[in-house]
């Protein structure tokens, strides 16, 4: 339920019906309190006052409602084609921007109920005092959003703050899968029992969402262990293998039958036809290195941030450790999860800036001072993993680097071990297929 709240919370009608629902408990608030206040007080303000008010807040909310949507669209088609496409749906998930929009649309909803209401003499000019004040509220509220937003609009959809929240939302993401590896799951290190049931996918699309909690009670129920075949974020076509389902004992009762277990898997796993950044820290990583492999095309010519986004991902690589050596109170029986690979996370932060880099030597350093500094991680795989990367890649901007001040840069910048074992290899290569660029230029 909480998992799904969240989801939820990040769409942007949800926020403007609370508001919208708030505006009206406000309005029938006001008009019980009315009859609470004496009448001393009660017949300090006009209703007049309050008319005022309100046909401020209706006319400005509906303008500052069209432009702030405007805003958001321009800003939502630049991203998608300056950075990359799969920035855009981050960004529609900006809380600032979804909370601003909820307020002036629910100021809106607001305004007009009252409004209606005094047409219609619910509040009469004698008795008009707390609706007067809770209009003063109202707009205290706009006031203090439209300032933020205002800020807010100085650095939206730049380049800085959009890397920074395609960093956070993964980081983030990042940090809570390892804080319950595997998703509270066993981890699956070895083959899958060879008596295991194929469970298919019963449509096309991207494996989203896992409600860990709720298929474990159904593997409880039903007396059944569910294996993974496939990880959070893999493309799953109709009728591939999903699950694979060993019986290790009965059902609980007659109620859990075969129907209503095929029923409880489908209810706890989500296709849908995108990528998702909740669940899902690869994807993170990927956009990350996309908006830095956007950077180096020939239409931007950024290396700096290209860098930028090296550096960023080095951070959130830092936090790794080890699914399966962690220690945990809990952990869900009844499913069994492929833990994160250390080679496929780098892989998906640095493949194609890597490759898109080339002989763009200050990119390659960067690159290469990075992987160095995970190659210091505690942990023995991903320090593993940023050794060999970190060879693959010297060794291709090697081979496009014909310049030799800029191969010696590159050499210089990638660690001794790293730089000797490439040259090896570089060596050995040419050896067999004739001489080399060096020994071509003298």
């Amino acid at each position: 339920m909480i998992r799904k709240a969240r989801e939820y919370s990040r769409k942007l009608w949800v926020r403007v019906a609370i508001m919208g629902f708030m505006a009206v408990f406000a309005v029938v608030l006001s008009t019980f309190l009315e009859h609470w206040i004496p009448e001393g007080i009660a017949t300090t303000l006009s209703g007049d006052a309050a008319d005022r008010l309100l046909s401020i807040i209706a006319n400005a909310m509906l303008a500052v409602t069209t432009f702030s949507l405007s805003v958001m669209v321009s800003v939502y088609r630049a991203s998608s084609t300056q950075w990359t496409p799969r920035v855009h749906r981050l960004i529609i998930e900006d809380r600032t921007t979804q909370n601003t929009l909820a307020v002036f649309i629910g100021a809106y909803v607001y305004a007009l109920i009252a409004i209606i209401l005094r047409e219609m003499n619910v509040f009469v000019d004698k008795r008009a005092f707390v609706l007067f004040i809770v209009t003063v509220i109202v707009l205290a509220v706009i006031v203090l959003y439209l300032i933020r937003w205002v800020l807010h609009l100085q650095t939206f959809g730049s380049l800085i703050d959009t890397s920074r929240q395609v960093e956070d939302t993964t980081r983030r993401t990042f940090q809570e899968r390892l804080a319950n590896p595997c998703m509270g799951a066993n981890a699956l290190t070895g083959d899958i029992p060879e008596d295991a049931e194929i469970y298919r996918a019963k449509e096309s699309g991207y494996l989203q969402h896992i409600y860990p909690e709720g298929l474990n009670e159904v593997g409880k129920n039903h007396g059944v262990d569910i294996y993974f075949m496939r990880n959070i974020g893999n493309f799953v076509f109709v009728n591939e293998p999903l699950l694979a389902i060993v019986r290790v004992g009965d059902a609980e009762n007659d109620e859990h039958t075969e129907e209503t277990l095929e029923d409880g898997l489908q209810k706890s796993i989500i296709l849908g036809d995108v990528r998702t950044y909740d669940q899902d820290p690869r994807f993170g990583l990927i956009v990350m290195g996309e908006v830095g492999s956007k950077a180096l095309s020939p239409g931007v010519n950024d290396p700096g941030t290209a860098i930028d986004v090296i550096h960023r991902i080095g951070r959130i690589l830092a936090y790794y450790k080890d699914e399966v050596s962690t220690d945990r109170d809990e952990v869900l029986e009844h499913i069994y999860v492929e833990p994160l690979n250390p080679k496929d996370l780098i892989q998906d932060a640095y493949g194609a800036v890597a490759r898109d880099a080339g002989a763009t030597v200050e990119v390659q350093q960067a690159l290469q001072a990075t992987l160095s500094g995970l190659a210091q991680h505690p942990d023995e795989g991903l320090s593993n993993a940023a050794l060999e990367a970190a060879k693959l890649h010297l060794r291709r901007a090697l081979s496009v680097t014909d310049f030799e001040p800029d191969r010696e840069r590159l050499l210089q910048s990638a660690q001794r071990d790293v730089a000797e074992a490439v040259q090896k290899q570089m060596t050995g290569i040419t050896d067999d297929k004739g001489p080399s660029q060096m020994e071509k230029d003298g």
